[in-house]
């Protein structure tokens, strides 16, 4: 059996055989989540047992050789008050004194110096020295009223020096020096120390199969996520819930949001593909009808030629408009758009669109007003805007009541320029202000084949405007009218 398994369905589909493979995926751990969890859970789990072991050990240590040295000063504290009621820095061959002496050296396993005041060794428990002068920082320290404790991990051993006190005189006459090994001490903890590396990889092993077991469950809402989004790339779009944290919540709730509006779209696409095939189709049909007419007429008057001719140009324009409509919207789309800015006289752009559209506005008799607060000039690409502005207005007469009006404002600050486009006509529901931006979509399907609308208007107007970096907004009210706002910037940065 592959790794990879490939379920196969096969089914008919336009009297042709499909075969369609699925794909189920081979998780990869390499930067994925369940990894980096793993890799936290399980140093989250080892670093404090390892740290406490190593502060456990350490301080056992120490707490034994800090036990061993006070032990060992106790008795060099007791032995130096017999050394000085006998006399024996005067007199070394005293027999009770070298016992006690030699009685400390064999229970500590060590070996003990005494000094006299000279630094001269006269007791060497190792009967090496004796005789020699010391003089070492230890010793000196004594002589001066310390008593010095040196630990060395490296050598193994530990080191007490104190000073032998005569308290009537107040002086020091002398000192004692003992040398023990530490390595019965270094033994205990390094038996102590495997039993607790045996009991470490125990807790280690443990962990790291909780570790393991953590970090798949935690992931397991994201799986179904992922899972959902791949289904969802092969066609089979359903919505999904995971409710499990807050943030695959979120998830899950922005993929609905976008898989909805996906959907919505896909159905505006298809509304939109019918409604075109229909405008394009409905003009063709008509050029055919009268084309046919006018070749099975025999001599027929140069007037019904003319009136036929005029309305076939009609029909050409109109489709004409719709695939022009259609190229504007795909030269929009391209990423690469580039914008041919130049300094304009917004008061005469204006101008120039209200004298084209005023014949339209005169036919259903609407009055059709410019009002300018001051000279605007501004950075813009002129033959975009002029579209962009000019479905604006034209919707607004399209949109409008017999003997309604149309109003369109313009005025600037020092940082942009503002475009009113307001009209009295039949307004726009409120549930639909929201999409009179989406491509294909139309508000009044009937009304629109009507006046010849495409649903593409506005969204080339928006599109146009935000090239220019700038917004538009919508007021509506329906059957009181509708006021399209737009401010734009009056520097162009690209």
């Amino acid at each position: 059996m592959k790794p990879i398994r490939a379920i196969r369905n096969m089914f008919i589909r336009n009297g042709a055989l499909v075969i369609s493979s699925r794909v189920k995926k081979k998780f990869k751990w390499h930067g994925s989540l369940r990894l980096y969890l793993f890799v936290l859970f399980l140093l989250l789990g080892t670093i404090p047992i390892n740290f406490m072991h190593r502060i456990l050990t350490t301080s056992l240590l120490d707490q034994q050789l800090q036990s061993r040295m006070n032990d060992i000063q106790y008795q060099v504290n007791t032995l130096s008050q017999q050394i000085l009621k006998a006399g024996y820095l005067d007199d070394p061959g005293n027999t009770v004194i070298n016992a006690e002496l030699s009685q400390l050296s064999d229970i500590y396993d060590g070996r003990v110096l005494v000094v006299d005041k000279t630094f001269r060794i006269i007791k060497d428990t190792y009967n090496a020295d004796e005789g020699k002068t010391l003089i070492a920082e230890e010793v000196i320290s004594c002589f001066k009223g310390q008593t010095k404790r040196v630990y060395n991990d490296v050598c193994q051993y530990v080191m007490i020096s104190m000073p032998v006190y005569d308290t009537e005189a107040k002086n020091v006459l002398g000192a004692i020096v003992v040398t023990t090994s530490t390595k019965m001490e270094e033994g205990t903890i390094t038996a102590i120390n495997r039993k607790m590396q045996v009991l470490e990889s125990m807790v280690v092993f443990i962990v790291f199969v909780i570790s393991l077991v953590l970090a798949s469950v935690l992931v397991r809402p994201f799986r179904k996520i992922e899972n959902a989004i791949y289904q969802a790339s092969e066609g089979d779009m359903e919505l999904i819930e995971a409710e499990d944290y807050l943030e695959t919540k979120r998830i899950a709730e922005a993929y609905n949001k976008t898989l909805t509006r996906l959907n919505t779209l896909d159905q505006s696409r298809q509304e939109f593909v019918s409604n075109v095939s229909h405008e394009l189709k409905t003009p063709i049909t008509s050029i055919r009808v009268l084309a046919d007419s006018l070749m099975t007429m025999e001599d027929a008057p140069v007037e019904l030629y003319r009136e036929f001719m005029s309305d076939i140009s009609d029909e050409i324009d109109r489709e004409s408009s719709i695939i022009e409509d259609l190229l504007t919207m795909v030269r929009l789309d391209k990423s690469n758009t580039e914008l041919q800015v130049k300094q304009v006289n917004i008061n005469e752009l204006l101008e120039l669109i209200l004298k084209r559209l005023t014949p339209i506005a005169e036919k259903r008799d609407i009055e059709l007003t410019l009002e300018s607060f001051r000279p605007v000039i501004a950075d813009i690409d002129e033959v975009k805007l002029t579209l962009a502005l000019s479905n604006l207005v034209e919707n607004a007469i399209k949109y409008n009541r017999e003997e309604g009006w149309v109003r369109v404002t313009l005025n600037a600050d020092h940082k942009f320029l503002y475009v009113k486009v307001q009209d009295n006509g039949v307004g726009i529901p409120e549930d639909a202000q929201q999409r009179i931006f989406e491509r294909f979509y139309r508000v009044d399907k009937a009304r629109s084949r009507e006046t010849g609308g495409t649903g593409l208007g506005l969204a080339i107007t928006k599109s146009i405007i935000q090239l220019h970096h700038g917004a538009i907004k919508v007021y509506s009210k329906q059957d009181e009218g509708t006021t399209f706002t737009v401010r734009i910037p009056l520097i162009y940065i690209a």
